[in-house]
């Protein structure tokens, strides 16, 4: 039985060749393909992954997306409806409709990026929401890559973590198609001006500490941003973008 082999690795513009032991592999085609985008400058070289497909039918796994999308400062925060692994409970957009400004973080579990600023991005959300900003954390990455990023272990990580904001599982993907949402970490700071829909001011990183750059961890770009907003003064509009790995998105089954 023919059998397609390919192997990936999240890194950019990298063409990767298979392992020896895929070539030597009887009756197996192979070819490189493009790496992910996982934003690094670091050299850093996750576990590669293989993917057999069948001949009955054509499974395309996107690792990533390549391409970025464009979100404009001043747009609207789309609707979602998620539900929290944590807790059990589903929230809506219409639940942070009191509220002055709106931070949505796209995170997830295996991503060395989200791992070097987790205990930071929850100090950072404790004290703002203290201070009445609402706080949410959405998940996206597809569990039939990376099932160690699954419901269940997100209720673990909202436990150890203590977070205090509702860790939501995206599992269509639908909702970070609608934000805009291309990697993790990735920050939305929306305000609301009374009767007003949410609007995006900011979507930049949260500093420029990256693994292993010796940068100490601040928040200082987003801690800024939110301080603006929560002021009721106007946001800079240059902000650095977010660095961080690609969202894993749900293998297409192509008959």
């Amino acid at each position: 039985m023919a059998r397609v082999l390919t192997a990936t690795l999240p890194s950019i513009g990298c063409l990767l060749a298979p392992p020896r032991s895929l070539l030597q592999a009887p009756n197996a085609t192979s070819s490189p393909i493009l790496s992910s985008k996982c934003y690094s400058s670091l050299s850093w070289n996750p576990l590669k992954s293989v993917t057999t497909v069948l001949p009955s039918r054509k499974l395309v796994i996107r690792s990533a997306r390549t391409e970025s999308t464009e979100v404009s400062i001043g747009s609207r925060a789309p609707d979602f409806e998620l539900p929290e692994p944590f807790t059990g409970k589903v929230w809506k957009l219409d639940d942070f409709e009191s509220y002055p400004a709106l931070l949505v973080m796209f995170i997830c579990k295996h991503c060395p990026f989200v791992i070097h600023l987790k205990k930071d991005i929850v100090k950072l959300s404790n004290f703002y929401m203290k201070k009445g900003l609402a706080v949410i954390a959405i998940s996206s990455i597809s569990v039939t890559t990376h099932p160690q990023d699954g419901p269940e272990f997100m209720a673990e990580d909202a436990k150890i973590f203590k977070y205090q904001f509702p860790y939501l599982y995206d599992e269509s993907q639908d909702v970070a198609r609608k934000f805009g949402a291309v990697y993790t970490p990735e920050f939305f700071l929306y305000k609301k001006d009374g009767r007003r829909p949410f609007e995006l001011v900011y979507h930049g990183q949260f500093d420029d500490s990256r693994p292993s750059n010796n940068i100490r961890v601040t928040g200082r770009d987003l801690s800024l941003a939110i301080d603006k907003v929560l002021s009721g003064q106007p946001v800079p509009s240059i902000q650095k973008p977010s660095v961080g790995c690609s969202i894993k998105w749900n293998p297409e089954v192509m008959a």
